[in-house]
């Protein structure tokens, strides 16, 4: 680890800190002055506090938001964020012309462009960063500086998110499998007790973590996935109905494009989900669909082995390149059921 050798140690500033909040910033002697007496009756200097005591030292600041970096070991992803889903904070700050709850953060010392790091408050950081680019200029990062290890600021950056709704489950799923790995050894049953969950519990949320990237995008936002069905997605993955949930979670995410390309709304995640866990069942009939706007049928597929049959219907106002989508994702998800064209590539877009 570099030392920052350019700047006092963070104990200094943490003294002068206290000393100045409490109007006793006291000046330093002369190199050859004689220390003062200290008489009998005098109370005893304060004691140094140790290391592992700062942390209950409420240390407050306001700073340039700038100074603070993102500690990636928080459940939250910084690079989400943006105006929409901050909007509610950023007008609260606006409103009130200052942030009023600190984000927790610790010192830095081993890179010269921060000082500090956000355990609690990704949020804050955001709204803050956000409106002195476009509004509020002069507006600074309330911060409370504790010290912290690792393991100690993601069990309280973990107590944090618990209470926020806007963390989704999968987000704090892939937090939790990363901290299984960095500070729990790999040791479920340690993590659960020095968390207080349950294990059982915190093995579903382990296994949620490893869902892909490729089924979660048949959903609108990784968000409307919840742990329940997830878990028994994980589960169905796992089995042999596997490749076909990817071929029609794939199939899903092409209309999500598409949808969004139209300026429509994403498939509700009911919806996502009734057609994954239709397409995990053996007996399933139920055709695959493309919808338009106000809800009327587009497309549908049938297949199985043998055979692909599409529909096409007329009226659905879904434009041509939804359906040219629709059409290729029907084709994936009938050849994981095991149907083939007998083309030498797959892959081939002369077609």
């Amino acid at each position: 680890m570099t030392e920052r050798r350019d700047k006092p140690s963070f104990a200094s500033l943490f003294n002068r800190a206290r000393a100045e909040a409490e109007g006793k910033a006291s000046i330093s002697p002369a190199p050859n002055a004689e220390p003062a007496p200290v008489r009998s009756t005098e109370a005893p200097p304060p004691v140094e506090p140790r290391r592992d005591e700062w942390a209950y030292e409420a240390m407050q600041f306001l700073v340039d938001p700038a100074r603070v970096r993102i500690w990636p070991g928080n459940a939250r992803i910084y690079e989400d964020l943006d105006p929409d889903n901050c909007r509610d904070l950023i007008q609260s700050i606006a409103t009130e012309g200052m942030q009023k709850v600190a984000a927790i953060v610790r010192p830095v010392f081993d890179d010269a462009l921060y000082e500090y790091e956000v355990i609690a408050g990704t949020r804050r950081h955001y709204a803050v960063s956000h409106l002195r680019a476009t509004s509020m200029p002069s507006l600074r990062f309330l911060i409370q500086v504790e010290i912290l290890d690792d393991e100690a600021a993601f069990r309280l950056a973990d107590l944090e998110n618990r209470a926020r709704k806007d963390v989704s489950d999968i987000e704090r799923a892939r937090n939790y499998a990363a901290a299984l790995h960095d500070h729990y050894d790999g040791h479920l049953t340690r993590m659960a007790e020095r968390l207080a969950l349950s294990k059982s519990w915190l093995s579903k949320m382990i296994r949620v973590s490893a869902l892909p990237d490729q089924l979660l995008a048949a959903f609108g936002s990784p968000s409307d996935l919840h742990l329940k069905p997830a878990y028994t997605l994980a589960q169905k993955l796992d089995g042999p109905a596997g490749p076909v949930i990817m071929a029609t979670a794939i199939q899903i995410a092409r209309a999500q494009m598409a949808r969004r390309a139209d300026g429509l709304p994403p498939y509700t995640a009911a919806e996502v989900l009734r057609q994954l866990n239709e397409a995990s069942s053996p007996a399933s009939e139920h055709p695959a669909e493309l919808r338009g706007p106000t809800g009327r049928l587009a497309m549908s597929a049938n297949a199985n082995k043998n055979s692909l049959t599409l529909k096409l219907h007329a009226g659905s106002g879904v434009t041509r390149k939804a359906i040219t989508e629709a059409v290729r994702a029907a084709l994936d998800a009938a050849e994981a059921k095991g149907f083939s064209l007998g083309l030498s590539s797959r892959d081939d877009d002369s077609d």
